[in-house]
């Protein structure tokens, strides 16, 4: 019997390609390159009767090229604050190990660089959402206005983490990234936040 389980919550990423990020409609990175970090809060959730609520999980993809054409270096972080099982729980959801909609991303990463237990802070105010991990890593971005005030979204993208929401595009106050020889920091780049929920 397969594995039993479901996570909500909120995701959110920045990139360093201009707003808005072009590889979302399978087109090539704005520099050459992207730089990626994807965070994932989780509010309610469980994996085989594990309760996950309230964990946070983050991954850093490095693609030197077109994100369908080349093989991305990965690093993922799991919520510290989880005993083993639960962190156990959080690395197969999140590395795309338990299947899911993140299991169809598996075949794009050629490399895992590592997987780490990690302090990891999220904030939600308003338009914006942050992520930090000390002395790792610290992203904040914020919804582009659009008309009237409201938010500019995308839907229905060929290419996304998080299929089935819009997603709201952003731009970044700060990407820092810094782990296993990688060191980005870019600022008034892309970014986007939405909703998700992955499930077997």
């Amino acid at each position: 019997m397969d594995t039993q389980w479901k996570v909500t919550g909120t995701y959110f990423e920045s990139c360093t390609c201009e707003v808005v990020c072009p590889c979302v409609f399978t087109g090539p990175p704005t520099d050459g390159e992207c730089n990626a970090l994807i965070g994932w809060h989780v509010d309610h959730g469980s994996f085989d009767g594990t309760p996950l609520d309230g964990f946070n999980a983050a991954l850093f993809a490095h693609s030197p090229g077109h994100m369908l054409q080349t093989k991305w270096r990965v690093v993922l972080y799991v919520d510290e604050r989880a005993d083993a099982k639960q962190q156990e729980a959080l690395t197969k959801i999140f590395s795309g190990g338990a299947g899911g909609h993140l299991a169809a991303l598996s075949p794009l990463i050629g490399e895992v660089v590592g997987v780490k237990s990690a302090g990891i802070e999220y904030r939600s105010d308003g338009k914006q959402r942050s992520l930090s991990i000390p002395n790792v890593a610290d992203m904040e971005i914020e919804a582009l206005v659009g008309q009237d005030g409201k938010d500019v979204t995308l839907s229905n993208v060929p290419f996304t983490a998080v299929p089935g929401y819009p997603a709201v595009v952003c731009q970044s106050k700060r990407l820092n990234y810094r782990d296993h020889g990688f060191n980005v920091e870019v600022t008034k780049k892309n970014g986007f936040y939405s909703p998700f929920s992955y499930q077997a």
